[in-house]
């Protein structure tokens, strides 16, 4: 599993002519740091690297606050059809991201929302598998807890609020982790509904590297290094959590 961040950190050190040499060199004989700096001066890296920051956390955001009140409703609340409906919900995972990309692409238009953070974000922060994830870590938890609530004149909302989101930690931090990496590695959305180079993010900025004819590696290791940054951190700040939330999120009372 390491040896391609390894092999993409390598890269990254090399001058161009050593990228290619036979045979391949793990550690370099010239360590070149300057490629970073040359990344940075190639094109707006810190802007991309703000809009990517900006997309992902806040689509973040709004999925782990959608999807924990979906989830809520489908484990808890007793409405006519509910059942019926959450299979109806879970069913739009069988569709391909691709046969909604048009569809979306033309709301997107009509509202004015190309080139915009809420072109690029809103459409993701509805999220069938989240809801699902956390609905089965909510089936998981005693509902003596609420039942006390209730009985103390606790409504819906702030037993969700108060109870059911402390408790359910470990499947927010599977989620969120979920969440962020697909909104941070998203390049399809973004090539389609962004042309402005100012809303560019990270993934779609670093495309510019890639030349038509030729490419420097060594060049565009170094931008993929600073954007596997931000997730490494995320995954090793949430590490315990993300755990405990796959353990968790399957088993039920």
């Amino acid at each position: 599993m390491l040896i391609p961040f390894i092999w993409m950190v390598s890269t990254s050190l090399k001058t161009s002519g050593s990228t290619m040499v036979l045979p391949p060199q793990v550690i370099p004989d010239e360590i070149n740091w300057g490629n970073y700096v040359r990344v940075a001066e190639a094109f707006p890296v810190f802007k991309f690297l703000w809009n990517s920051l900006f997309v992902a956390i806040t689509s973040t955001l709004g999925q782990i606050l959608l999807c924990s009140m979906a989830a809520y409703a489908f484990a808890r609340l007793e409405f006519k059809g509910r059942n019926m409906i959450f299979i109806i919900y879970l069913a739009t995972l069988m569709v391909p991201t691709q046969v909604t990309m048009t569809p979306q692409f033309i709301l997107m238009k009509y509202l004015g929302w190309l080139d915009t953070y809420q072109g690029l974000i809103l459409p993701g922060i509805f999220n069938a598998f989240g809801t699902f994830l956390l609905r089965q870590f909510f089936l998981g938890i005693p509902k003596e807890l609420e039942e006390a609530a209730f009985i103390d004149g606790a409504s819906h909302f702030r037993v969700f609020w108060q109870i059911i989101l402390p408790l359910a930690k470990p499947a927010l931090a599977t989620l969120a982790i979920f969440s962020f990496m697909q909104s941070w590695n998203n390049f399809l959305w973004p090539l389609i509904v962004v042309s402005d180079p100012e809303m560019m993010t990270l993934p779609l900025g670093l495309s510019l590297l890639q030349g038509r004819w030729e490419t420097d590696w060594n060049l565009m290791m170094a931008g993929v290094v600073i954007s596997v940054i931000p997730v490494l951190a995320v995954y090793l700040f949430a590490q315990r959590y993300f755990i405990q939330g796959i353990t968790l999120s399957g088993m039920k009372e």
